[in-house]
């Protein structure tokens, strides 16, 4: 066991006797573990966060030779009642089986558009299958195959720490002039907050035109919850300064800001990142410089502020995905964004003669997002083929409500 996760068990406040191993003799001790460490030993739920749990029953076994057949008569037997959806970020054994794939937004949208299915299975993670409940009829399932798939950066933004925030900029005087602009990559519970306080919501493709609204409606904006996409979008697309930035950090008393570093912001950042995006450094860019002469640099505005500044192109998933279809023959191009896509690109376009590469010399996959796999989508499909309908992604109606009213407010942008 890590110091980190015996740390967080020591810290909390529930008493339970808890088996410890190390290099020495095993012992017992009297621990008390919080519910981020319950979560992570896979023995609670907490229905209000993105990690979810492990899903229930047996799953078939990895090295099962019959899993793509399994799969494909499965899909085959349920026909236009499954509409399955594939992230781009997913396994190539997955996205085999997707009826579209696309960015979360987009496979959201298509869900939608298809009302004729009465399953949904969302390969991708929870916010994202919220996102399509949201969207979709109220005779439509949708499906998550693992429960545990979830987004360490949605998790970085609970209710409870929004609303404190939101206390803290009326204590401040200023949420009156706060408008909320919340990014795609957040739970149902901040985009129904969002839409409760007149915001909107954005993806990594309209995040400009979505803040130049929300500054028609106000003077400062909230931005949740990476702060990444948030500044490069102010700073990078619309000329703002680094100083019309500041950082709220959840964790400190009052964001760790003072009333008048508040006032005099224009946009107040969440302290959030995706952990994929956020491993690329300026070092990873001026290393793929020195080994791949002429090498175009093209990254996720997810990513760091200096690395976005360093690179050639920025851009969404699907500007990077056009951009590469665009790219001359022999061209050379190192993209910062998350491996299996980056990895199906290189052979998709290797015929072509593109020569494409990882940004950073460590293998870094979406862990949480390659909880779907093989063995999870079999099993999904086999029990709704069996009329047992499993891991339902199901949005209360007040939350959906609001969540709407968000991101239709998105929809609506010109």
């Amino acid at each position: 066991m890590s110091r980190w996760i015996a740390s967080m068990i020591q810290a909390s406040r529930r008493t339970e006797r808890v088996r410890v191993v190390t290099t020495a003799q095993p012992q017992e001790l009297d621990v008390q573990p919080t519910p981020l460490a319950l979560l992570l030993l896979g023995r609670e739920a907490d229905p209000r966060s993105e990690r979810g749990v492990e899903c229930p029953g047996d799953l078939p076994s990895p090295s099962d030779p019959d899993l793509v057949e399994r799969a494909r008569a499965a899909k085959e037997k349920l026909g236009d009642k499954v509409f399955v959806l594939g992230h781009h970020y997913q396994r190539d054994e997955v996205i085999q089986f997707a009826d579209v794939t696309g960015d979360s937004f987009k496979l959201a949208r298509d869900a939608a558009a298809r009302p004729e299915a009465e399953y949904i299975v969302f390969c991708g993670v929870h916010f994202m299958a919220e996102s399509a409940d949201i969207l979709t009829g109220d005779d439509q399932k949708v499906v998550l195959p693992d429960l545990a798939a979830g987004c360490s950066m949605a998790d970085m933004a609970t209710a409870e720490q929004v609303a404190e925030c939101w206390d803290v900029l009326t204590e401040a005087g200023i949420a009156e002039q706060v408008v909320p602009v919340s990014y795609m990559n957040s739970s149902a519970d901040i985009k129904a907050f969002t839409g409760r306080h007149g915001g909107t919501i954005c993806t990594s493709s309209n995040a400009q035109r979505a803040l130049e609204w929300a500054f028609e409606q106000g003077s400062k904006v909230l931005f949740l919850p990476d702060q990444h996409l948030g500044r490069n979008t102010a700073v990078r697309d619309m000329g703002m300064s680094l100083d019309d930035c500041v950082l709220y950090n959840p964790h400190k008393p009052n964001g760790g800001l003072t009333a008048e570093e508040l006032r005099s912001a224009k946009m107040i950042l969440w302290r959030g990142h995706c952990s994929v995006h956020g491993r690329f450094s300026l070092d990873s860019v001026n290393d793929v410089r020195e080994r791949i002469p002429g090498v175009n640099v093209l990254v996720h505005p997810e990513c760091k502020h200096e690395v976005v500044d360093a690179a050639d192109y920025v851009g969404s998933t699907e500007y990077i995905i056009k951009a590469l279809e665009a790219a001359p023959a022999g061209s050379k191009w190192a993209i910062g964004t998350e491996l299996n896509l980056v990895r199906r690109l290189a052979n998709r376009f290797a015929p072509e003669g593109k020569e494409i590469v990882f940004l950073d010399k460590t293998v870094c996959f979406c862990s949480t997002m390659n909880r779907i796999d093989l063995p999870h989508l079999v099993w999904t499909l086999e029990s709704l083929a069996e009329g047992n309908l499993v891991n339902r992604i199901e949005v209360d109606r007040e939350t959906e409500q609001f969540a709407k009213l968000a991101l239709e407010r998105m929809l609506a942008l010109p």
